[in-house]
């Protein structure tokens, strides 16, 4: 697979971000857009839900109100995931379907294979939990989710740098009882971090670079560094509004 394009790191909202998702996912169906791999930060922090979730049984509105979260509605199916501002790098791969294999276990496989070598070069061990996570040391470190339309893929996903999972609980709709320490400390036990794992904090642009190198080498692509085309930035601007 050659002639991949990777997008310089960005930082958007949460409705322009799920539109370039969208827009680059329709362009490349239409033989208008090249396959493409994308890191990006969320701002404000954003609690995103799956395609077909209630908003009402999944979000505590009023604490998302308090804090200044956002929600969005994903394109991709999978459960509410909270995006923090400081404490996540989020990916994007879209590409032709033909680029990846039909069976949804394996392309998801081969995708987080790049999430694996890229912790590899950050210095974790990390394996591929199925059916669309990664885990270092059998805690999850990066979860993702997958649709596919017009005959391309959108895989998008998280990398798991630092995130407040006290502020998690308090935005999804998780019973008062369970937001305790002990609750707290339970999830630590299923879910890391980069910082966690390396006892230091890697800038964003680190794990990007290592990212993009692993993905290189799990997808057998070249990477050209290029920006978002007029036509996908149209056709966002015309999408923001439904993710808005």
């Amino acid at each position: 697979m050659e002639g991949w394009r990777v997008i310089p790191l960005r930082i958007d909202d949460p409705f322009y971000s799920m539109a370039i998702d969208e827009a680059i996912l329709k362009l490349n169906s239409e033989g208008k857009s090249p396959n493409t791999l994308r890191f990006w930060r969320w701002q404000p922090s954003t609690v995103s839900l799956g395609y077909f979730q209630s908003l009402e049984r999944e979000v505590d509105m009023q604490a998302a109100a308090k804090y200044g979260v956002a929600i969005v509605r994903r394109l991709s199916g999978g459960g509410a995931v909270f995006h923090d501002h400081d404490g996540e790098l989020t990916y994007s791969v879209v590409c032709r379907q033909d680029d990846l294999p039909r069976d949804i276990m394996e392309s998801f496989r081969v995708i987080c294979g790049g999430l694996i070598k890229g912790f590899d070069r950050l210095g974790l061990e990390a394996r591929f939990a199925p059916l669309n996570d990664v885990e270092v040391g059998g805690k999850k470190i990066s979860g993702s989710a997958q649709t596919r339309k017009w005959g391309s893929v959108l895989q998008h996903g998280t990398i798991l740098v630092d995130p407040d999972i006290r502020l998690m609980f308090e935005l999804l709709k998780v019973s008062p009882e369970k937001i305790s320490d002990k609750f707290i400390a339970s999830v630590y036990e299923r879910v890391t971090s980069l910082v966690r794992e390396l006892k230091k904090r890697p800038s964003f642009e680190e794990v990007r670079d290592a990212m993009c190198a692993g993905f290189a080498d799990s997808l057998g692509a070249s990477f050209e560094e290029g920006d978002l085309m007029p036509e996908e930035i149209n056709l966002a601007e015309e999408l923001k509004a439904k993710y808005a």
